[in-house]
């Protein structure tokens, strides 16, 4: 009986470990990466959660929201020329990926300033406020109309990638949580 106790306790607190930091590589805003995650909506009443499965490279993004099961629920696809969506048989195109997400899904991510936020950083080519922790973490960053909060970092260096993250512009509130970092390696 004790073994299997132990064993039980064991199990549990295996169950409750955080996952492993990934070190951010130097340079990390020109680092093409995936990451892993999911993603909760709130807009005009409305809530939508799904995962999230994206991969941002140097000219090119691609988001996969997935169903609580893992199939694709819609594909967001955006280069330097065009953005499409496809969600079940719908297939948008459009020459700006904002105005193509709010047309089809009524909301949408601000990709060029989130692919900066998601590594803790202000985007580079606008103004920006940003609040930081006593680690030097931001808290708050304040840019292009987006307020975004840090809400957890998986520890306490200065150059911890957030793993939560909450976004708010107008009546948009966006929950980001990211569970996997991969960073792409150029040949």
């Amino acid at each position: 009986m004790t073994r299997l106790l132990w064993l039980c306790l064991g199990l549990l607190l295996a169950g409750c470990a955080s996952s492993p930091v990934v070190p951010r590589p130097a340079h990390v805003e020109a680092v093409p990466f995936t990451l892993n995650g999911r993603v909760a909506i709130k807009h005009q009443g409305e809530r939508h959660s799904a995962g999230l499965h994206w991969t941002h490279l140097a000219q090119s993004d691609e988001l996969l929201l997935l169903t609580p099961l893992g199939s694709t629920a819609a594909r967001i696809y955006q280069d330097g020329q065009h953005a499409t969506l496809d969600q079940g048989d719908q297939h948008e195109r459009s020459d700006s990926l904002e105005t193509l997400m709010t047309k089809v899904l009524g909301w949408h991510l601000p990709l060029s300033g989130l692919h900066h936020w998601v590594l803790g950083l202000a985007e580079t080519t606008t103004p920006a406020q940003i609040e930081r922790n006593e680690f030097g973490q931001i808290n708050t960053l304040q840019q292009n109309g987006w307020t975004v909060r840090y809400t957890r970092y998986p520890n306490q260096q200065s150059d911890a990638l957030p793993s939560r993250m909450q976004l708010n512009h107008d009546q948009l509130q966006v929950q980001l949580l990211i569970d996997e970092w991969e960073w792409q390696t150029t040949p």
